[in-house]
């Protein structure tokens, strides 16, 4: 396992921006593929994006292509998740999450979470 810290949630009206970070202090942090997930109360965690180790390749939900971009330095050890035309909708609880086995758009199998990062899209 690796441990995982979230950072860059907060408040922002519709149509603006944030940048979330997961960062983690280990050394194999590289070996992992990173995801992004969301989760509001009473509902299921939600895939929002995915990285491959390499940072070559990249999968997105179908509700944020074109808004959200996620981006790895695995010299600085993070992941990022640029989140543009941000909508209500968007208001969720953001969890970083790191695989072992490969690019997946299910939270099955996932090897380390982070403690999430409240994001709050007002209209």
């Amino acid at each position: 396992q690796v441990q995982l810290v979230e950072s860059g949630g907060g408040l922002v009206q519709a149509g603006g921006s944030l940048r979330l970070s997961c960062a983690s202090s280990e050394s194999t942090f590289s070996t992992y593929y990173v995801h992004w997930f969301r989760q509001v109360p009473g509902k299921e965690r939600e895939f929002v994006a995915g990285i491959t180790r390499s940072g070559s390749s990249t999968l997105y939900a179908d509700s944020v292509k074109g808004r959200f971009t996620i981006s790895r330095d695995n010299a600085k050890r993070t992941v990022n998740l640029q989140m543009n035309s941000l909508k209500p909708d968007d208001t969720a609880v953001y969890y970083c999450a790191a695989r072992r086995v490969g690019l997946m758009s299910t939270p099955g199998g996932v090897d380390s979470w982070g403690q999430g990062t409240q994001v709050t899209v007002s209209s």
